[in-house]
Order: C-alpha cells, then structure tokens, then sequence
C-alpha cells in the first residue's frame, strides 16, 4: 500500500521545509555535536502530527513495541544501529536479556518483541526473553501467528550475594527493557550490580512524566529554531500541566479549565499571526502512561464542566489500572495526511541517534483532530531513510523524500529532549 501524503504544506511549515533542506549540513553538524555532549536512549519512538502548516512530536516512548510495524528493508539498518549503541555501551557485550511486558498473550506485541530479538541477534548478541509475567513459572514456548516461536522463561537473582538478573543457566552482561514499569519496579529489578540496565529504571512511567519531556523539548526545539532562523512554535507544541486532579471527585476541575483556556488563547493567538483557519483545540491526557489511555480532546474549557461518567471513568485510570491524578494540556496538532483516505500520522523510530525507520498509524474511524492511538488503528510501515536523502532539486513541498528528511529532523529533537530529560532524573548523576 503507498501511502497517500497531503499535497500542499501551508506558508509557515513550507518555510520551514525549505530552510531545512537550504541548512541540512548545519543541522547533521549541530545533531553531531549535541550528541558528544549528550547520550541517546538505546532506543525511542516519537508520534509526529503533521498539520501541513505546523509539524510537531506529540508522544516520545522510551519502550517502543512496534518493530514489527517497521519495513523488513529497514532491518539492516536497525542491526547497524543496534550494533553501534551496544559498542558504545559494553564493546564485549555477548549475552543480552530482554525483559517484555507482562501480557504474554497480545500476539501483536509478542512479534514486535521477535522483530526486536531479530535485530539484536544480527547485532552479535545471544538474547533470550525474561518474563515478569507471574504466570510463567518455567520455560514456556509461546506460538506466534507468523509460525515462529518465542520462549519465556522466569528471571532468576544470580551470585553469592544475588546482584545479578538472568535466567536459571544465563548470566547476560546487558538487560534491555521493553517494559515501561507502569506499575512501578518490580523487586527483582532492584539493586543491580555490574550489569548495564538500558534504559535505566528512571525511565519508566512510574518516574517519568511528559511535562517534564516537553519542557526538555521546548529548550530544543528553541536552541535548533536559531539555528534554522524559525519560529519554534513550527515545531513545537504549546503545554501546560495540573497536578492533584480526580476526575471521579471532580477535584481539580477549575485548574484544570484553566490550564486548557491558557493553552487555547496561545495558540488561537499563532493561528491568527499565520491566518490558520483552523479552530485550537488541546489534548488533554495522562501526564504518565501510554497505549493511548487517558486521552480527551477539548476545544472549550466548558467542556470539562459536562464529562459524563463514561469520560471520568476513561480519564480516571490508565495502563495498569493505575488512578490518573496529573495531566498535560497539549496544544492539538491536526494531521491533515492520509492513507487511502483514512486519517494517519508518521512514527519514527530510532536505536542510538539514528533513524531506523518507522511507519503511519491510521484509524478509518477517527478525524484530523482525534487521537488515533486506539483500539481499531493499523500501521503502514515507511522506509523513512531509504528515502529520505534530501532531494534539492524538487519543488518545495511537493517531494517525499524531502517530508521524510524533516521527520527524522524532529523526531531526533524529540530523542534529544529524552536525553535531557533522562540526564536531569537519573538518581545516580551526581555519584557518576
């Protein structure tokens, strides 16, 4: 299926297209230099939402599950990059553990995590599966629709003095996690000695939170602004962020109207200086969690005033079951792209700082202005960087070469934030 990319871009992101391609050299040189200063995530995706005339990360996820979805061409690139971030992290790494998520039966997921062994494989690691799944009490094959296999087997303390995580007959010298510790750290993670844990603990929801990836990234997306001579809000979304709300209780509510009435006259206020005649509407969603969970569009405060309980209760808990008490206002970034007429939006994927493709997610039953990370979506993959080496001999805005160049652009802005951020969380910093 080729997808179907919007055919014109609006004044301000053309602008930013053409300034982008006319600076390509300055941009790799500044990433290079970012980067000797900063240190990626193993590995990341970014949700992009492209509105033709503003494109802008909306979600980073430090434990992408849809390798599966990416091109089987892309494959090589992924193992160069895989192999290049397991140089820089442990030159003698043989063993490595991957640790999934729990749910053993999501036959999607179990693939992404086969694609993801695959990769790892072709790097030149011997990897093999730990489950934290309380169901899996010994060696377990699980069947995948594809006609491979999988085998799960229980994590086992290692050592004298149990510092050590592997598998009864497997002491790895990395463990990888694909498992984003919603529900907090499992004891058996805790205490690690002599083995590199990646991403580290602090990266998981039960930490983490978007504000504090927005903030890093609006810091970014300001410095690389000067750099290209634009204006940041092209590629950066507007936010604010609540505290202590209970949607059950309605606790919080006026705060919450607030936040969403500020975030809606800064942006009503952009569209005017670019004659958008697009109405602003935010996002409004969990500050920690993923899957698409916790996530309300609103464009009147008013809104917020009349949820019934089918919205409180969807507002209310998240993955894991887990109560939602903080929340990030974002500003609403349309997606005026499509595939075969359904509405979609580019993810890109990367391992260290580089690209290693990515894909669209579509939904047929939801608008520009909707999330789409639902139950219902399907995936397109896209071999972003076969064919994104800047072409600049075609007419601005027109070449898909040139849209898939500024993609991987801002979503390593949005790898670089994650790097910011995961620097300014880590609980070991000032010891290393």
């Amino acid at each position: 299926m080729v997808p179907h990319l919007i055919t014109a871009l609006s004044g301000p992101l053309l602008d930013l297209e053409s300034k982008v391609l006319e600076a390509t050299p300055t941009i790799e040189r500044w990433f290079r230099l970012e980067w000797q200063e900063h240190t990626p995530p193993f590995y990341c995706s970014v949700d992009l939402r492209n509105a033709g005339f503003k494109l802008a990360p909306v979600d980073t996820n430090l434990f992408p599950g849809g390798f599966n979805n990416l091109s089987p061409q892309m494959l090589p690139l992924a193992v160069q990059a895989a192999m290049a971030a397991i140089e820089k992290i442990c030159p003698e790494a043989k063993n490595l553990l991957l640790i999934p998520e729990r749910h053993t039966r999501n036959t999607f997921y179990l693939q992404n995590i086969a694609r993801l062994s695959s990769i790892l494989r072709q790097s030149g690691l011997n990897v093999r599966l730990g489950t934290l799944s309380d169901e899996i009490k010994k060696p377990t094959w699980i069947d995948l629709p594809d006609g491979n296999r999988l085998l799960m087997e229980p994590l086992s303390r290692l050592g004298l003095k149990k510092q050590r995580l592997g598998l009864k007959d497997f002491d790895p010298c990395s463990i990888l996690l694909n498992n984003d510790l919603s529900a907090g750290i499992p004891p058996i993670l805790e205490n690690l000695h002599e083995q590199y844990l990646l991403p580290g603990l602090h990266a998981g929801w039960h930490v983490r939170r978007k504000s504090k990836h927005f903030t890093a990234y609006d810091e970014v997306a300001k410095k690389f602004a000067k750099v290209v001579d634009i204006d940041p809000w092209m590629i950066n979304p507007y936010f604010a962020s609540c505290s202590d709300v209970n949607f059950h209780e309605r606790k919080g509510e006026e705060e919450l109207q607030a936040a969403v009435e500020k975030v809606l006259k800064k942006t009503a206020k952009k569209y005017r200086e670019y004659g958008i005649k697009e109405k602003p509407y935010v996002v409004v969603k969990a500050d920690a969690g993923t899957y698409g969970m916790g996530v309300m569009v609103v464009s009147d405060p008013a809104q917020l005033k009349d949820l019934n309980r089918k919205d409180r209760n969807k507002m209310s808990v998240v993955k894991e079951g887990l109560e939602v008490s903080d929340v990030l206002i974002q500003e609403g970034v349309y997606t005026f792209e499509k595939v075969n007429e359904a509405v979609a939006e580019p993810v890109v994927y990367m391992i260290d700082r580089y690209v290693i493709g990515g894909f669209y997610r579509v939904h047929t039953d939801r608008g520009p202005d909707e999330n789409l990370n639902a139950p219902g979506m399907h995936f397109v993959p896209l071999a972003f960087e076969q064919n994104s080496i800047p072409d600049l001999g075609a007419k601005t805005g027109s070449a898909p070469p040139n849209r898939f160049y500024l993609y991987g652009v801002v979503a390593r802005l949005a790898l670089l934030a994650a790097s910011l951020e995961l620097e300014r969380s880590d609980p070991n910093a000032e010891a290393a």
